[in-house]
């Protein structure tokens, strides 16, 4: 099998509104709806890094960071289609990004994650995000839960 090739899109790359669409009707079943997301739904306007994996072209995932302020970042649409699950194209998505962001100047990259999304929390646990009281427009969301990790070469994440 092939390695999978991950890079910069635009938000509106047609591979990335596929899998974004993927990823919202996952999340409309597990939560029973469409309310499982508050504040704005992050748009080209406010995307600062839009990434997509694929392997033997077919696009396989995704993530993105929506700068938060001078020194932060939040990762948002990180997804992964069910066939590609456990192959580890989630980790290199997001140490893609961690490595974009430090690019940046953000060495804080936080997120939200939901309470319906054990898969997910496990994932960010083992790579090293700790959870964090809730943020920004999560504050107030029981479905919300959130994490945060600070970068750097001397956190095994250097520059790419």
């Amino acid at each position: 099998m092939s390695e999978w090739i991950i890079e910069e899109r635009a938000w509106d790359d047609p591979a990335g509104v596929a899998l974004r669409a993927a990823q919202e009707a996952e999340l409309d079943a597990r939560y029973g709806g469409e309310n499982h997301e508050p504040g704005e739904h992050p748009s080209a306007d406010d995307v600062d890094v839009f990434l997509v994996a694929a392997r033997d072209g077919t696009p396989v995932g995704c993530g993105a960071l929506r700068r938060l302020d001078a020194s932060s970042a939040e990762i948002k649409r990180m997804y992964v289609v069910p066939a590609a699950r456990g192959s580890g194209v989630a980790t290199a998505v997001l140490r893609a990004l961690e490595h974009r962001a430090v690019a940046r100047g953000w060495p804080v990259l936080r997120l939200e994650t939901g309470t319906e999304q054990p898969d997910a929390r496990r994932f960010y646990e083992r790579e090293g995000y700790r959870q964090i009281p809730r943020f920004g427009v999560y504050a107030g969301s029981e479905l919300s839960v959130c994490y945060e990790r600070t970068l750097g070469p001397d956190r095994g994440v250097g520059v790419m």
